[in-house]
């Protein structure tokens, strides 16, 4: 069935193709589709990936399939969703009425970096394991700051589920990306809790986008070729 205003990767046209208890939305492509996705026009290709997921976020339940996705024919398809039929649909079961808010937040790094000892002949006896124990507990020190913040924010937004990382910038700071699911229902709510979180947390720099589709929390045991 076409789906009439939704255009896919390069401007193809996009089907709603039932398979079993489920629907997946394709578009066709040929070898030089797949070729262009090694090129400078991946980017624009994976934002219309991305607008097709949305578009179809707004009206059901979906599970994001990774961009660049293809199968040979049809029956490939088929049996390809066959073969993840029960996973698929736990999914959905699952995921059914949820949303991503997506968190970005900035704070200093409570441990600097030093200038480190070269890994020199010269610096190899107590002077290099010296440097080596403080940047082990330099370490230990963020880690324990990332999950105390990261606790914080659970608390404030009480999130279904939850991923995080963290990492440290160039700049010397530290950022925790944050994926939270919640219910669509209480996305308003989740959008004031954090207007909120951004008067009383005076040392974060933070930054919210969403709703978004599920795209961290769809658990990918896959099968078949993809």
């Amino acid at each position: 069935m076409p789906l009439t205003g939704i255009s896919g990767l390069f401007g193809n046209q996009t089907f709603l193709f039932p398979a079993a208890d489920l629907a997946v939305v394709v578009s066709e492509h040929l070898p030089e589709d797949a070729a262009r996705l090694n090129t400078a026009e991946s980017q624009a290709a994976a934002r219309d990936h991305a607008r097709v997921i949305s578009g179809c976020f707004a009206k059901s339940t979906v599970l994001p399939f990774r961009f660049g996705t293809t199968f040979n024919d049809d029956e490939a398809l088929r049996r390809s969703v066959r073969s993840n039929q029960r996973h698929f649909m736990a999914n959905v079961e699952r995921l059914r009425g949820m949303a991503e808010m997506h968190l970005k937040v900035v704070v200093d790094d409570i441990c600097p970096e030093t200038k480190g000892v070269g890994h020199t002949f010269q610096a190899a006896g107590q002077e290099y394991l010296s440097h080596l124990r403080e940047s082990a507990m330099r370490q230990r020190e963020r880690q324990s700051r990332a999950r105390a913040l990261s606790l914080q924010m659970h608390r404030m937004f009480l999130p279904v589920a939850e991923e995080v990382t963290c990492k440290r910038m160039e700049s010397g700071k530290m950022l925790l990306d944050i994926a939270h699911l919640v219910e669509k229902k209480t996305v308003e709510r989740y959008q004031n809790k954090y207007s909120t979180a951004t008067l009383e947390l005076k040392n974060c720099a933070m930054q919210l986008s969403g709703p978004w589709p599920p795209y961290h929390f769809v658990q990918r045991e896959q099968r078949g070729h993809a």
